[in-house]
């Protein structure tokens, strides 16, 4: 793992942007009558997701919190997952669509949970 020292450089940080593009692209086609629901709900997790990395980054001086951050951007992917699901079964999004969103989801969670398993080496900033 390289050292790095801005939130956006980390890979996981990229790819919780990719999803979020990914998701904006395919959520455009949606009906107009989800607008307020399913598309604003899986566009909002699946911001939030690179949103909880940035502030978990900021977090760093404490470890509990740099932790808990990071669960919340988890919590998120999962949360993207589930809508992706959602828009599945309402036959809004194809099986392509959906194994993209997912496959990259889960490729978050893998990173988050590397971060987190060794939150020690991130939040070794400057004096504490």
């Amino acid at each position: 793992m390289a050292y790095v020292n801005f939130y956006y450089e980390l890979d996981v940080y990229k790819l919780s942007r990719q999803l979020a593009k990914d998701v904006y692209r395919i959520s455009k086609n949606f009906p107009k009558e989800e607008k307020f629901s399913l598309t604003d709900q899986i566009r909002r997790s699946s911001r939030s997701v690179g949103a909880q990395i940035a502030e978990s980054w900021a977090k760093r001086r404490y470890i509990n919190h740099f932790i808990a951050k990071l669960t919340d951007s988890d919590a998120e992917q999962y949360e993207t997952q589930h809508w992706i699901e959602v828009a599945f079964d309402c036959e809004l999004v194809n099986d392509q669509e959906r194994e993209l969103i997912v496959k990259s989801c889960e490729v978050i969670n893998q990173k988050l949970n590397a971060m987190m398993s060794k939150a020690s080496l991130f939040c070794t900033i400057g004096d504490k």
